[in-house]
């Protein structure tokens, strides 16, 4: 498929750019101050280079063997991202048809190393950190059977890849002529026993499988699943197998077996009984009677619950509740999020929108870019913004009801609200509905609905409703259009008649029959009776609802103005001579009583409670270094060379290089003194010796050894080298290299970086993270660029055709095109605050150690516009290259949802990182990289210079990019149906089309994407008692929450779990320096620290254990929680004192904490 011109030209740009810095990269790495002559990240056009690019880290020589084309050349044949294409490659790699390795067990496991890279498009890191090894091993008749070691980072390549390396490996397998495993009752056993385990003492799997599950899966996968040890934990029972290898829990084979193959069963079984047979893989038919197998105990289990209801309330979402952070709505609890189907342009793709009232009316605590934990579709979201959903509806003490659609409004009204009745919609996209193959439910009828209903009629009088149905509408004229077309009735004008019942519908019609006749009103006595209130029939009450707004005034009367009022006498008007029939519920005797047709205004309410908050920030290591060069002891407890300057040195491992001309050791490649190309030199232990070759006599030698150096001779060079006057009055290094070689930075960088305030990652980049959301489309006005400066950018027409001539337009993202946080009301600094300093910390380094012209020369934030950076996600190994186009004022990494996607990202709570991309190619070397499992996830191994939709992750395929939806879906959806059963244009049905990168729409616009909270409470909220007493509060205004259950929740999954860990790490405590932060597992004889001579203290102190139990306490005594809870909460109590003793003056009063 050609791209048209427009975006060929947009490809061109990035990738001319991208080879521009790599040439200036090379020239200044040739200069020899880094650890390698040459850039360490090589570029990839496509995903099969982007497949050998992360493989060649663990065998170089696959490197233009071949593969590359074999890939494309597969591809072909049956297609991108098949399963099929994965299995050929790995056994033809396997074979040694490309290159050669050093044995047949290399050869097999980079086979499956290359096929696992291949089914997660050549982004995550599992290929090298998640598969660990291979090995071959007898059967207990001495046949051989091949065993495949996995770790913790096979989780970042996802169930269903997880599972098909299982595939590749016994693909593998047979072509190799290996038997399969033959699992012994004790082996099968212990690993249902060790699966368990895992699941109760180390982290909830997200799919735990029964005993039967497990042994039916053990006895029959062809494979053994095996790993190194990861926990600290033994196996229950079924110790010292031999096969087994360890009696410690294996993080890999928990993950493997439960959360892969026993979850992704039914994805693995789809693709094998298509194909599987003609791959010889007809033995895994065991996976189609495991799906059976778990069908059929899912159907017990739902036996046991037998339930006429068709949705179930789900209340996983809520188990892992944490302190602090408030639950919003209880499973499908009247009155929380009402589901509204649609996507925004900055929403979909896993994030969910609300109207900005609702923000700020929850005290503030979700802003624009904090997660939500949810009921559903998914487990999670993140929150956009949208001023077209219907927002909350209040009472505030004096009585009066409000429908809260603005901003503002809820700005006025919020410091009086008493009671949040309906917190407003939540819009969430068919797109995830589909994704997730969770069942279409019935939404409320809302102004999309209301449209759809009106285009059926095909009555020209409708065409101001098509464009724009959020327009307002008098009620009068909103019943008179329901009479004439037989349309339901306005949204607006639609209450919650389902939610209330046949006796208080009763109670409202015998009140209704005192009104006072009004033009525009209606009035009704206002009386308050206890009886009536406790036994759900105050009228009052019932109004409230109902969600109709009304006054009440000097409490004697309750007032139903305007458009309300018209609406609501009319359906009342009409009830009042109906007999009210048992069997029916209250909407129901309404339509029987109207003359015309009221749909329902609630549908689904989604539970939900607050995740993550928002983030924004430049990340720092531990202790915030400057710069990967050690400082060791010297540095004291802030690391800090100007300690070490006092001391005139630095004790640390450094590498061994020795300069012939000058005849003295080295710190650096190139000398100090005469700038000479300095020799390696090695380090016998043996021997105790150093030589410029390996010890001969032992075969052995390591590149570094334990060695003072002269560091103000180091801080002096860099220093003279950069021209510095003045030097920054603190420069961070690190206590020491964790890398194989030891090696470090040039000293001239963290000089640099100090004097600009930026810190330094482990791999030698400055970062800085983001909160992921999508964005498909923009304002000028929304990201603080100039309609002139959009336009030099390629940005010349707005979705409708038009020329971009207004800052107000509506403009379509090009997908390699990001806009960055820069909220002035965040606690963080903007990156574009960071990034601006970032360029002119890479300018001086390329002039002062590199001996370059400076690349960026930026004299202001805005000329960062247009500059390129490298996005990544955690526990990937490539980056993807990205142009900036702007800055928003929230705290959202606002990309299109492709570039997300390359990233393997969806956008439901999770952050990513950017890094200048001169900044990748000068600084960033593998050899800075710790020497520990795990380390390759978040380095950027391999660069994508050009997005190709068909090699993303597929998730993002199911994205709905329609401007509205079809009348069908509501219907569908009031009956239940799967997602599938509608077609809808999706992201995916654009593959190999022009309109893959354009033409794309959404349902519901916003007249800003960075309205409402753009910085949550959460954050600013100093103490943990506070942000829980929030969270207390707003449990307690909330309609559709239980506080009684909040606070027991926080009790029993936070605060509890906190005292008795904290309480048992007392025990167990090691004791600390105060000077330099030596740990020592028992306090030394001497009293004092060993190293330094400093003073010791406790790791862990009283108030960390006691902090939490008043607030504990008295949340038990407040909300009436049950005596067990509150008998625990006493016993520990009296364990706490029984160690630290009571003392009567430091009492406080339970109740000053609230």
């Amino acid at each position: 498929m050609k791209n048209n011109q427009t975006m060929e030209k947009y490809f061109d740009l990035i990738n001319n750019e991208t080879l521009k810095c790599y040439e200036l990269a090379q020239r200044a790495r040739a200069k020899g101050h880094d650890p390698t002559k040459s850039v360490e990240v090589p570029l990839a056009k496509n995903m099969a280079e982007r497949v050998v690019g992360i493989i060649s880290n663990v065998a170089p020589q696959i490197k233009d063997s071949g593969v590359v084309a074999r890939i494309i050349e597969l591809e072909q044949l049956y297609g991108v991202q098949d399963w099929r294409v994965a299995l050929i490659l790995a056994e033809e790699v396997a074979a040694e048809k490309f290159c050669k390795f050093e044995n047949k067990n290399q050869a097999m496991e980079v086979g499956i190393r290359i096929g696992l890279a291949y089914l997660t498009v050549g982004v995550v890191a599992s290929p090298l950190e998640g598969f660990v090894k291979m090995e071959i091993k007898k059967r207990n008749d001495g046949k051989d059977y091949m065993a495949i070691y996995y770790s913790g980072p096979i989780r970042s390549a996802g169930g269903t890849a997880s599972s098909a390396s299982v595939i590749i490996a016994d693909y593998i397998r047979k072509k190799a002529g290996l038997d399969v495993f033959d699992p012994t009752e004790l082996e099968i056993k212990r690993m249902v026993t060790e699966i368990h385990d895992y699941h109760d003492k180390v982290t909830n799997l997200q799919y735990h499988p029964t005993d039967e599950e497990l042994e039916f899966l053990i006895k029959r996968i062809p494979v053994q699943i095996t790993g190194d040890p990861s926990e600290k934990f033994e196996v229950s029972n079924y110790k010292d197998l031999e096969r087994m290898g360890t009696n410690k829990l294996r993080n890999g084979v928990a993950l493997v077996i439960a959360e892969c193959i026993s979850l992704k069963a039914p994805k693995v079984w789809k693709q094998l009984s298509k194909w599987g047979s003609g791959f010889g893989l007809e033995h895994w038919k065991f996976i189609k009677d495991f799906v059976e197998l778990q069908q059929k105990l899912k159907a017990k289990s739902k036996e046991k619950e037998a339930s006429d209801e068709l949705l179930a309330p789900d209340f996983s979402y809520i188990k892992d509740i944490v302190a602090g952070r408030p639950v919003l709505t209880h499973p499908l609890r009247v009155g929380g999020f009402r589901l509204r189907y649609g996507r925004c342009r900055n929403s979909g793709f896993s994030t969910d929108a609300i109207n900005p009232a609702t923000m700020v009316i929850l005290k503030k605590y979700i802003a624009v870019g904090t997660q939500l934990k949810t009921e559903r579709p998914g487990k999670s979201t993140v929150i956009a913004v949208c001023d077209r959903l219907e927002g909350p509806i209040v009472r505030l003490a004096s009585g009066d009801v409000l429908l809260l659609n603005t901003e503002e409004e809820a700005k006025k009204h919020v410091s009086k609200i008493e009671e949040v009745i309906f917190l407003g919609d939540l819009l969430i996209s068919y797109g995830d509905f589909l994704n997730r193959a969770h069942k279409l439910v019935p939404c409320g009828y809302n102004e999309e609905w209301h449209r759809e209903e009106l285009r059926k009629t095909g009555d020209s009088g409708v065409s101001k409703f098509l464009e724009n149905p959020y327009q307002f509408v008098s009620a009068k004229e909103s019943i008179e259009l329901s009479k004439r077309l037989s349309v339901p009735l306005h949204p607006r004008y639609t209450y919650h008649w389902k939610d209330i019942t046949i006796t208080q519908l009763k109670t409202l019609i015998e009140w209704y029959t005192k009104k006072v006749a009004s033009e525009d009103s209606v009035i009704l006595p206002f009386s308050y009776s206890l009886v009536n209130d406790v036994e759900d029939k105050d009228p009052k009450r019932v109004l409230e609802l109902l969600g109709v707004p009304h006054q009440v005034v000097s409490k004697e009367h309750v007032i139903i103005s305007g458009d309300d009022g018209a609406a609501f006498s009319y359906c009342m008007d009409r009830l009042l001579d109906i007999e009210v029939q048992p069997n029916l519920n209250v909407l129901e005797i309404l339509n029987k009583a109207v003359d015309i047709i009221v749909k329902d205004k609630s549908g689904t309410f989604i539970g939900a409670r607050m995740g993550r908050p928002e983030k924004a920030k430049m990340r720092k290591l531990t202790g915030s270094p400057h710069m990967l060069f050690p400082v060791g002891s010297e540095g004291g407890k802030m690391r800090d060379f100007q300690a070490a300057l006092v001391k005139g040195r630095v004790s640390a491992d450094f590498p061994l290089r020795y300069c012939i001309k000058c005849d003295k050791k080295c710190v650096y490649d190139l000398c100090i003194d005469c700038g000479g190309i300095s020799q390696q030199q090695y380090y016998c232990r043996q021997c105790d010796e150093t030589s410029p070759k390996k010890c001969e006599l032992h075969g052995d030698g390591v590149n570094y050894k334990f060695q003072q150096i002269d560091i103000n001779k180091i801080f002096l060079d860099a220093i003279k080298k950069i021209g510095f006057d003045k030097y920054p009055k603190m420069i961070k290094g690190v206590r020491g290299m964790s890398n194989t070689n030891k090696e470090f930075e040039h000293f001239v960088k963290g000089v640099i970086r100090s004097k600009y305030n930026l810190f330094v990652n482990k791999d030698g980049t400055i970062r800085y993270d983001m909160t992921e959301m999508p964005l498909t489309h923009f304002k000028p006005c929304e990201i603080r660029t100039s309609v002139e400066k959009l336009k030099e950018l390629g940005y010349d027409k707005d979705i409708y055709g038009k020329d971009v001539v207004d800052d107000d337009q509506i403009i379509e993202l090009r997908c390699q095109d990001v806009i960055l946080p820069a909220c002035h009301n965040s606690l963080e600094e903007p990156s574009d605050d960071v990034l601006l300093r970032i360029t002119k910390f890479i300018d001086e380094l390329l002039v002062g150690l590199y001996g370059l012209e400076g690349y960026y020369n930026l004299k202001s934030k805005d000329e960062l516009i247009g500059h390129l950076i490298v996005a990544m996600s955690p526990h990937t190994s490539a980056g993807i290259v990205g142009r900036v186009i702007g800055f928003s004022n929230t705290q959202g990494f606002l990309a299109h949802p492709l570039f997300h996607s390359i990233m393997r990202r969806d956008c439901d709570g999770d952050e990513a990182c950017v890094i200048l991309l001169l900044d990748v190619l000068l600084n960033f070397s593998r050899k800075f990289l710790p020497n520990h499992r795990g380390v390759t996830q978040d380095a950027p191994l391999v660069l994508t210079s050009c997005l190709i939709p068909k090699e993303v992750d597929d998730m993002v395929f199911d994205m709905d990019i329609v401007s509205s939806y079809p009348l069908e879906l509501y219907y569908l959806a009031q009956d239940y149906k799967l997602p599938v059963e509608i077609k809808i244009k999706r992201l995916g049905d654009t593959l190999n089309t022009p309109e893959q990168y354009e033409g794309l729409m959404f349902t519901h616009d916003t007249t800003r994407i960075d309205q409402g909270v753009t910085c949550s409470a959460y954050k600013s909220i100093p103490s943990m008692m506070e942000k829980v007493r929030g969270q207390m509060e707003i449990a307690e205004q909330l309609r559709a929450v239980d506080e009684a259950d909040v606070a027991r929740l926080v009790i029993e999954r936070h605060f509890m779990r906190d005292i008795k860990g904290n309480l048992r790490k007392f025990g167990m405590q090691e004791f600390r320096c105060v000077e330099c932060n030596a740990k020592f597992r028992r306090p030394p004889l001497i009293g004092s620290c060993t190293v330094c001579h400093g003073k010791l203290l406790f790791t862990i102190a009283e108030g960390s254990i006691v902090k939490y139990l008043a607030p504990s306490l008295e949340l038990v005594e407040r909300y009436d929680l049950p005596v067990y809870l509150k008998q625990v909460l006493e016993l520990t109590k009296m364990r706490i004192e029984s160690i630290f003793g009571k003392d009567d003056e430091k009492q406080e009063a339970l109740a000053k904490w609230f």
